[in-house]
């Protein structure tokens, strides 16, 4: 597989790697573990700092999050689980039974239908703390178009404490919010036509875990997760057959989202309380995730940390991200700390990734920018004249591992995915044991 030189995410600016523990501090310890959670604080850190004037290696002193971290054994942390079931998913202490699906029946007129064709003025609860404008209309009003809802927040019909807001502003609970007379059609109940009926029997066969709040998808390589031009099918629409019967029932959202064409753990929040809590811990960095990855070569060193500027760079109809310096227009800060597991001579990597930020495509771009690209990356793929070994798959061989955060109601949700088969059959191909300790585990959780 080859590219021609083009004008792509190679930009020279700003970025750089750092040597990790293994280069530079053998045996040293005490990063801030996989599994945490919590809110920085800010007398964690003795100096203020530019993101791309210096970082902490691995197992150096990094702000560590107010959460829960893995129970010590014999006074050594205890890894992640090598309990796994023949999927190779971790075992979850609140795994709880799926509710049962109650029977159709045809919906009642709702009080909201009639209420909407006035002006209302609402309160904002608890659960709706946290929550954008338009999200709140998108869950209390499901008949509302996205458009309806755009153009009134846009004209100032939609007001939160007596004030103009915008469409991704965020709710505080106790609020006023005014709303006025909407457009409003209720939505069709929930159907068993035989698209629904296949739409959530597919939801079922990839669910991870599920419980009265939370999925945890196994979102298959090439399903996008939303819809956009001429996409039809995708993970978002699906949700859609799973709403409950009645015109009030609430429909499972998404709560971060995945590039199609990487596959694994994928979180929906199936409540409007479960949604703002989950919107919160990724606000806050408190989600923890695990990434794998086959790039080609070998990253040196072995361990590190990538900080760089990316801004989103058009060439006709495609986009992709270029890293960028600081003060570009539009330019976000973005780390990742990887890890190399396993190595095929020198030809070929496993690679474990843990993003900080969560740029769009982030991992891709920053191996791209390292020169350690992701096998079968049809975008940031850079290396000229390179040659896909005999045996592996040309599709994109990134899986979104692992991810652990807060459940909404306490405790930790802490999820695996198994490789996806065109991984599966390049792991079996170049020896690689997925049951191999992740030294991604050591990396800070804080930038």
């Amino acid at each position: 597989m080859s590219r021609g030189n083009r004008g792509g995410p190679r930009q020279p600016g700003g970025g750089r790697r750092e040597a990790g523990p293994r280069q530079q501090q053998r045996g040293t310890r005490g990063a801030a573990r996989f599994g945490g959670g919590g809110k920085r604080r800010s007398d964690e850190r003795a100096t203020s700092r530019r993101p791309d004037e210096g970082a902490a290696e691995f197992g150096h002193g990094v702000g560590r999050g107010k959460g829960p971290r893995p129970p010590m054994t014999n006074g050594k942390r205890k890894p992640f689980s090598r309990k796994t079931d023949v999927e190779g998913r971790a075992p979850f202490e609140h795994r709880r039974p799926a509710p049962a699906r109650e029977e159709v029946r045809v919906a009642k007129p709702s009080p909201a239908l009639a209420e909407a064709t006035k002006v209302q003025t609402v309160t904002i609860a608890a659960d709706e703390d946290g929550m954008r404008v338009d999200r709140f209309f998108e869950a209390r009003f499901p008949g509302l178009s996205f458009s309806h809802i755009q153009r009134i927040i846009r004209k100032g019909e939609v007001r939160v404490d007596g004030k103009r807001t915008e469409p991704k502003a965020r709710l505080t609970a106790g609020q006023t919010l005014r709303i006025p007379p909407l457009k409003l059609e209720a939505p069709p109940p929930r159907d068993d036509a035989p698209q629904a009926q296949q739409d959530r029997a597919f939801i079922k066969s990839i669910t991870l875990y599920e419980d009265d709040d939370v999925m945890v998808l196994n979102k298959p390589m090439g399903l996008a997760v939303q819809g956009g031009s001429g996409t039809v099918r995708h993970v978002d629409g699906m949700l859609g057959a799973l709403r409950g019967p009645g015109v009030d029932a609430q429909r499972p959202r998404l709560v971060h989202r995945l590039d199609k064409d990487t596959a694994g753990c994928l979180l929906v929040a199936k409540t409007r309380f479960a949604a703002a809590a989950l919107a919160k811990t990724f606000r806050s960095r408190s989600a923890r995730k695990i990434y794998w990855a086959l790039v080609a070569g070998v990253p040196k060193p072995r361990q590190g940390r990538i900080s760089t500027y990316l801004a989103k760079q058009e060439i006709e109809e495609d986009s992709f991200m270029r890293v960028a310096k600081h003060g570009d227009k539009d330019a976000v800060h973005a780390v990742t700390y990887y890890a190399v597991v396993e190595t095929s001579a020198q030809k070929l990597a496993w690679i474990s990734l843990k993003p900080v930020t969560g740029r769009t495509h982030q991992l891709r771009a920053h191996m791209a920018h390292v020169g350690n690209p992701i096998v079968g990356d049809p975008k940031y793929f850079n290396i000229e004249n390179w040659e896909l070994p005999g045996g592996i798959q040309n599709r994109l061989h990134l899986l979104a591992r692992r991810i652990a955060v807060p459940h909404p109601r306490g405790g930790i949700i802490d999820v695996s995915a198994p490789l996806p088969p065109h991984m599966e059959q390049s792991w079996n191909l170049l020896g690689f044991d997925a049951k191999r300790y992740d030294p991604i585990e050591d990396a800070p959780e804080e930038e």
